[in-house]
């Protein structure tokens, strides 16, 4: 069976402060983040991290799952 798309990509918040800190979800290669698919922490974190940019985060960045 064939892995879908979005869970081969992951959207990827980097902390500005601390380099092994930061946000990851499952996205398509746009970096579209469907809120549908997560978990009720993972949207109050997801929605979080948009709000932190450029504060507390890094401008995200699309990226192939399950990379460090």
């Amino acid at each position: 069976m064939i892995e879908s798309t979005a869970n081969q990509f992951e959207l990827r918040f980097q902390s500005l402060f601390d380099h092994g800190r930061g946000f990851a979800f499952p996205c398509d290669p746009k970096g579209q983040v469907d809120l549908d698919q997560l978990s009720e922490r993972a949207r109050i974190n997801y929605l979080f991290a948009r709000a932190m940019v450029g504060r507390e985060l890094a401008m995200p960045a699309v990226r192939p799952s399950g990379m460090n």
